[in-house]
């Protein structure tokens, strides 16, 4: 009877055991996991003679080259020298447009790289005055109106903004040489941001809160209030009660860009410090978890002029994360998610096919330009 009541014992501790155990599996760990250590990458005078190669590589290079135009007539059909006598080469214009900042950002923070005179003498070459009267004309023609509306329009006033932030004689020039095309940017956006009634959400050139980044950062610098209201009225009335970003969606096969990212940047820019901390808490919750992880895009083919979008992708989502994390302490780790797909895609951008090469140089500088010094 004694060994009938001890064995009933031992059976009933070890089931209330198993019972702790179970429960304490099915609680919420708050133990942070020790991440692994990601190198961070650094934009130095070696990586910038690397990286200066890409757009003097294809900015003057005629064909291949996608015009994106529309036709009105035979008259019409002209070359790209002759349509674009600025921003031709590198396949198409917004890629020589953000080529071109790529110059002026080296050469602002690198002014001893190797190729700075002829970047310089590029430069002063393609951004003339009467090429940028040509390019004008351009816009103002009958047809194409919406052309590069407004991935292309985006990256004029990032152009436009690094040249006026850049001390010297040089930037005086060409900053003038191109006013006339950054006005009518201005006023394209103007007139457009009212008329958009729906934002784009996808992963390439037409997603809206990308567009509105840099012509935000543009209004910022000129203290232009017209051009500030018209984004801030809009990404507002956009973007104000999303929540819930489906990050698992991302990123598409062909994806340069990240929805969810991006509509973040921007609002970073445009509300207050604590509003923004509130919104970020509804649109990304997971964000802030400590322990969030974030896989890269993966490049099955860089010879595949939409797969190697992907690399662009990391870039982009690097720039985003470090903006998000600028000032905010809680989000600092984004930092490290940041760094490892900026690693992923850096080394295999130069030297690489013309696919990738003719634009990412623009993604990787800019993304490198965020890690903190």
């Amino acid at each position: 009877m004694k060994v009938y009541f001890l064995l009933l014992l031992i059976v009933l501790f070890s089931a209330c055991k198993q019972s702790e155990s179970t429960e304490d599996s099915s609680k919420p760990t708050t133990e942070m996991t020790t991440p692994e250590a990601i190198p961070v990458p650094k934009l130095d005078i070696k990586e910038a003679n690397r990286l200066v190669e890409l757009p003097l590589h294809c900015m003057n290079i005629e064909y291949p080259n996608r015009l994106s135009q529309t036709l009105g007539s035979d008259d019409d059909l002209k070359s790209p020298t002759t349509l674009h006598p600025a921003f031709y080469g590198c396949f198409d214009w917004h890629s020589s447009v953000h080529g071109h900042w790529s110059l002026v950002s080296l050469l602002k923070q690198f002014p001893d790289i190797d190729k700075a005179e002829e970047v310089r003498e590029r430069l002063l070459n393609n951004i003339s005055k009467e090429n940028i009267e040509k390019e004008v004309a351009y816009f103002k023609g009958e047809h194409n109106g919406s052309f590069e509306r407004t991935y292309g329009w985006a990256w004029l006033l990032k152009l436009a903004e690094e040249l006026h932030n850049w001390d010297d004689p040089l930037a005086r020039q060409l900053e003038a040489n191109l006013q006339p095309l950054t006005d009518v940017i201005v006023q394209k956006y103007i007139d457009f941001l009212p008329k958009l009634n729906y934002a784009l959400r996808v992963g390439t050139h037409a997603n809206t809160a990308f567009g509105l980044i840099f012509a935000y950062d543009y209004a910022e610098t000129f203290n232009n209030e017209a051009l500030k209201q018209a984004i801030t009225d809009r990404a507002k009335y956009f973007f104000m009660n999303d929540a819930h970003c489906p990050m698992s969606w991302e990123p598409s096969g062909s994806d340069f860009l990240s929805p969810c990212l991006e509509e973040a940047a921007l609002m970073k820019r445009l509300l207050p410090k604590e509003e923004f901390r509130s919104w970020m808490n509804d649109f990304l919750p997971q964000l802030k978890d400590k322990n969030y992880d974030l896989e890269v895009g993966l490049v099955s083919d860089r010879t595949d002029g939409q797969l190697v979008h992907l690399d662009g992708v990391n870039f982009s989502r690097a720039w985003c994360l470090n903006e998000i994390a600028e000032g905010l302490p809680e989000y600092s780790h984004l930092r490290r998610i940041a760094n490892k797909h900026i690693n992923y895609s850096l080394p295999g951008i130069v030297g690489d096919s013309y696919e990738g090469g003719h634009w990412l140089g623009s993604f990787a500088i800019y993304a490198l330009n965020t890690v903190p010094k």
